[in-house]
């Protein structure tokens, strides 16, 4: 390992670069820790990919990591207007070396700091070189006994096969469709193309489903990608509305059922030169759109665990969702009529449409029921946000209040600063 204070100076460097990427996440692998090692014979393990986090740091926007999250080298050949990595910035620039890396992945995870890798890189050379450095790092790591979470970026334009070795070593793999249009790619990144994500994208599910059809033959076929892909979805950067983001979170869960699409809010970022002078091709604001990205991440919620369909979140004639109200409670608000729900009678998929009431709760329900009738007191024991559901729900016929006055109800539940940020997630 090279200097200490030549590494730690890239590890500050790196890992800064590597900060705005968000689609990231330490959960889904679930290896045994005793595991056999993926590599040479004999190596001990060490680590344990684990479903919740071990570690965790702060990003300086709040998101919450418990990874190594570093670029193999911010150097990049590509000029993409919203990356603060793009050839065209005027910043210091580095790269790790694989056994630098490695070296760096195995004291920290000993250390407790962290509890595996995520693992990008700006495109310095050739996509297939560049793809070739993150895969040597992954299974260098293996190959000493590494038995912690690894996530690797698909770099824009790596061939078939590297995406398929890459799996073999890493947990998740995920490549960032970045921006909701091809035309907004286009313009803002005009060296990447949608034709070529997605073929990333298709390629690793197609490795997962061949992986698994070949693990119920033959229970030794080494894992691929166990913690499936992942992708990344710039927010604000592009004048694309809600509306047909959603529709593509929808179409890529469908297609390539990716675990995850994550959002990030466009940080706008200055030109170098021009004195910090955004780029003209990028719009104008003040900060990050935070509140939007939030609602946006409420929205794939609906999408992915309470069975919402795109057209349901948002329609035609309001493309962009409220600001002020929680896109559950927003769409309740526009269904009057299927209101009131009796919780001691509605199914499981009816509860779910219920503000105040999430999927552990709908499922709490259902099982408590079985042996007594429910009261909103019970409701409350259960976890139900009554501020919320006291609108939309009976108990045998009683009412709280009733849902008479959709005026009333947006005052009452809307959030008055337009912060948004401290309604739950999950059981909104």
């Amino acid at each position: 390992m090279g200097n200490f204070e030549d590494i730690q100076e890239k590890l500050e460097l790196l890992s800064s670069s590597a900060k705005y990427d968000a689609s990231c996440a330490s959960s889904g692998s679930g290896k045994e820790p005793n595991a056999a090692p993926r590599g040479k014979s004999g190596a001990k393990n060490f680590g344990r990919a684990m479903p919740g986090g071990v570690c965790h740091s702060w990003t300086e926007d709040g998101r919450c990591v418990s990874l190594l999250k570093v670029l193999f080298s911010n150097v990049c050949r590509f000029d993409c207007a919203y990356c603060v990595n793009r050839v065209s910035a005027d910043f210091k620039r580095s790269s790790f070396t694989v056994n630098e890396l490695v070296e760096l992945t195995a004291q920290f995870y000993r250390r407790n700091y962290i509890e595996g890798l995520f693992l990008s890189s700006g495109i310095f050379a050739d996509p297939d070189i560049v793809m070739e450095k993150l895969i040597e790092t992954a299974r260098t790591l293996r190959e000493t006994g590494f038995n912690g979470y690894i996530h690797l970026k698909i770099i824009p334009g790596a061939g078939e096969k590297l995406i398929r070795e890459a799996g073999l070593w890493a947990d998740r793999l995920s490549a960032n469709i970045e921006l909701p249009t091809d035309k907004s790619l286009q313009n803002l990144a005009p060296q990447k193309t949608g034709q070529v994500i997605f073929r990333s994208m298709k390629e690793t599910f197609n490795a997962v489903s061949e992986n698994t059809e070949d693990k119920k033959r033959i229970r030794t076929t080494p894992v691929f990608a166990p913690a499936g892909q992942s992708t990344q979805l710039i927010v604000g950067a592009s004048p694309e509305d809600d509306k047909t983001i959603i529709n593509l979170s929808s179409a890529l869960y469908r297609r390539y059922a990716l675990r995850r699409v994550y959002y990030s809010a466009f940080i706008p970022v200055g030109v170098p030169g021009r004195g910090g002078i955004p780029d003209p091709r990028l719009p104008d604001i003040a900060g990050p759109p935070l509140v939007r990205e939030h609602r946006l991440y409420q929205a794939d919620w609906l999408l992915r665990f309470y069975h919402f369909a795109p057209g349901e979140i948002l329609e035609d004639e309001n493309p962009f969702l409220e600001s002020s109200l929680d896109p559950k409670t927003s769409w309740a608000l526009r269904h009057l009529d299927f209101f009131p729900v009796d919780v001691n009678h509605a199914d499981y998929e009816v509860l779910l449409r219920v503000p105040g009431i999430g999927a552990k709760t709908g499922r709490r329900i259902i099982e408590t029921r079985r042996s007594r009738s429910l009261t909103f007191d019970n409701l409350l024991r259960l976890g139900v946000v009554m501020k919320r559901a006291r609108y939309f729900v009976t108990a045998s016929g009683a009412f709280i209040d009733r849902p008479e006055n959709p005026r009333r109800i947006r005052r009452l539940l809307s959030d008055t600063d337009g912060a948004g940020l401290q309604i739950p997630l999950f059981e909104f």
